[in-house]
């Protein structure tokens, strides 16, 4: 049992990475459609690019979106509405007629024509019901029929029949004006007015079930497409009928192949290829970046933003599929350069946009437009942490996607007509949306406790409350690091190496002297030497220790680990040589290892400049008449001895780069070292 704990613990790095891969590979495949993928990318009025198509079974011809759309619309217009008539109101108005009629007649000159007048108004109340009173019509068109239903009869007329309770004045002054009672024509009005009430209503419930039994009459498909007819030639344009077939055709694949018996099958070809893909990026990274692939933060970190960036492609293609330029692609790249490399940056987009393959339309111009930009973003931003670079780049994306877009057009069209000027829109929206890496850099920062440029950047602020204490303590010990940090990053500069982390490592390596800033002699401004008092081994230990009180310093004060690094490794496992000697000259038993440091060795190309500058200009200052041959005779044997003691090992640095940065160091210090003329009193 402990054996195998053993072995669990040893490879615990190793396990997590393949679950990682595992867990990653089933989100995706999750997050792909629920349909098989057809072989074929095609667009309506461009040509076909394969070989003659013939149909491989029998299938209906779909209609199109807009066919149907257009037939529903026809059916709507066509449907005939259903309204109600409420005798029980038309009867109540005409009581209520006969109960006010004498109380609005009462002047004299009506009383000896009451009767006749009475009957008129009745007469005038049957027409105004005869089909009834409605409260408005302005929803129907004028000249359409309707069902009147009365009862458990149902009457055809037309919509004109009905009156609204608008037209009950204009039909009263068309029967009185003009006849024998134009003076009971307001008395009129006034009577009608308090009793006639609307006694026809629409019946939406009994239209709609009419509508949708109308509806469920349309056909889907119009026609039968024979097996192993041709539908399209090789080279032909996809018109808009043959663009329905191949629509179709897709559709018919596409439901037959994610039956019950062949859905397993698919998704276990899903799972195939993404594990593959995945598994190539985490090869690449064991292979090229050893350092980012021990660090299992770092390679989650990775697998997240390629899983983010199919569930964003996955949403917008459900949603629809001519909106998947929005989502800005070319934000993973820049996020995986800020915290890592290029290489890293640029591999990892390629494996993201060969997933995405599978859920894209036209998967050749996607993926072609979107490599190109992945290479674009990769090779314009070289300091992200200046806004004025990627303001840059983002134009230069969005100029890329627009040009390239433009190309296929051509390509697939043959003239500039019918561009679809919203998808350049779309490309700007992108290049807008890419401007959100910065803030999304400063959010994996806390989340992953990862550092990127930008906030190395910060740290490079000589007002920072670490730097400040580092001045007014170990004044001698901060103007070190501020000439070493100039001097790393020429180093840097002219090998390619990080210069922004060099220089952060550089102004934070000797942090640890603050705890006893007047052991090292550049801080004895007094002349006073400490280790005068002090045993050799004693002295040495001090000089030792700065090492590890830097590294608790730095963790006190939340410096990140890349930073660290460099306090931890910029004297490797070198020797405090002065009191190794001296303890030798005294004759006591002498252990080297209590006279080294501690390392680890220098593990990257940063951190070995840093060791160089740093040796370099603190032993410059023991030069009391520097000459040209001077600087250049110490450089060479100071950098040589650490090669002989083998601190480069671990380092990702060669000897050519080396060379440079000897020659490099030797420029800077006869820079500072040059001599003057001597100034007349």
């Amino acid at each position: 049992m402990s054996t195998i704990l053993n072995r669990f613990y040893k490879n615990q790095g190793s396990i997590y990475k393949v679950l990682l891969c595992i867990v990653s590979t089933i989100l995706i495949v999750y997050l792909f459609p629920k349909s098989g993928k057809f072989q074929f990318d095609f667009q309506q009025n461009k040509p076909w690019q394969y070989d003659n198509l013939y149909a491989p079974v029998d299938f209906a011809i779909l209609k199109s979106q807009d066919q149907l759309d257009q037939e529903k619309a026809e059916v709507e217009n066509n449907i005939i509405p259903y309204f109600i008539y409420d005798h029980d109101i038309a009867n109540e108005a005409k009581a209520a007629y006969e109960n006010q009629f004498a109380s609005v007649f009462t002047d004299s000159i009506f009383r000896d024509r009451q009767r006749e007048l009475k009957a008129f108004g009745l007469k005038i109340i049957d027409e105004i019901y005869k089909y009834g009173v409605v409260n408005d019509l302005t929803a129907f068109q004028e000249g359409r029929k309707i069902y009147l239903r009365r009862g458990n009869e149902i009457e055809e007329t037309s919509i004109e029949n009905l009156n609204t309770t608008d037209e009950i004045t204009a039909l009263i002054n068309r029967k009185l004006v003009n006849g024998p009672y134009v003076q009971a024509v307001n008395r009129f009005k006034e009577l009608f007015f308090d009793v006639v009430q609307p006694n026809v209503t629409y019946d939406e419930k009994l239209t709609n079930k009419e509508l949708n039994a109308e509806m469920s009459k349309i056909a889907p498909t119009k026609g039968v497409v024979n097996k192993g007819s041709r539908i399209v030639a090789k080279g032909e344009i996809v018109e808009q009928s043959t663009y329905q077939i191949l629509k179709s055709l897709q559709a018919e694949y596409e439901s037959q192949t994610w039956t019950a018996s062949k859905y397993n099958w698919v998704v276990f070809g899903y799972v195939l290829l993404v594990s593959v893909a995945l598994t190539m990026l985490l090869l690449f990274i064991k292979t090229y970046r050893e350092l980012v692939f021990e660090n299992n933060t770092k390679v989650t970190f990775i697998f997240f933003n390629i899983i983010l960036m199919v569930l964003f492609t996955t949403l917008i293609v459900k949603y629809d599929a001519n909106y998947v330029y929005v989502v800005p692609l070319c934000i993973l790249p820049l996020v995986i350069k800020a915290f890592f490399d290029s290489r890293l940056g640029l591999f990892t987009h390629v494996i993201t946009i060969l997933l995405l393959g599978f859920i894209v339309p036209n998967t050749s111009e996607y993926m072609f437009l979107q490599v190109i930009a992945g290479i674009v973003t990769i090779l314009t931003i070289s300091e992200l942490y200046k806004r004025a670079n990627l303001f840059i780049s983002v134009g230069q994306i969005t100029f890329i996607y627009i040009i390239g877009y433009f190309a296929f057009h051509i390509i697939h069209e043959g003239t500039v007509e019918n561009l679809e000027w919203e998808t350049f829109s779309t490309f700007i929206i992108t290049g807008l949306a890419t401007l959100f890496v910065q803030p999304l850099i400063y959010a994996y920062e806390k989340i992953f406790g990862l550092v990127s440029d930008l906030s190395l950047l910060e740290l490079t602020d000589t007002n920072s409350k670490l730097l400040k204490d580092l001045a007014n303590k170990a004044p001698g010990t901060f103007h070190h690091s501020l000439n070493v940090a100039n001097l790393a990053e020429a180093a840097a500069n002219e090998i390619g190496a990080n210069s922004m982390l060099v220089r952060v490592g550089a102004l934070y390596h000797d942090i640890g002297k603050m705890v006893n800033p007047t052991d090292f002699t550049e801080n004895q401004s007094t002349g006073i030497n400490t280790h005068e008092d002090l045993s050799p081994r004693e002295s040495a230990r001090i000089i030792i220790d700065h090492v590890i009180n830097g590294i608790e310093i730095a963790r006190k004060n939340n410096l990140p680990d890349r930073v660290i690094d460099f306090i931890r490794t910029h004297h490797g496992t070198s020797t405090v040589y002065y009191f190794y000697k001296k303890a030798q000259e005294q004759d006591e038993d002498v252990n080297i290892e209590d006279f080294s440091y501690p390392g680890p060795l220098p593990f990257s190309k940063e951190t070995a400049i840093l060791m160089m500058a740093d040796s370099v200009e603190a032993a410059s200052k023991s030069l009391k008449n520097p000459t040209s041959v001077l600087i250049d005779s110490f450089v060479e044997k100071i950098i040589n001895k650490q090669m002989d003691e083998n601190q480069f090992l671990n380092a990702t640095i060669t000897f050519k780069e080396i060379q440079v940065i000897k020659k490099v160091l030797k420029s800077k210090l006869n820079n500072i070292y040059h001599l003057r003329i001597e100034y007349p009193e």
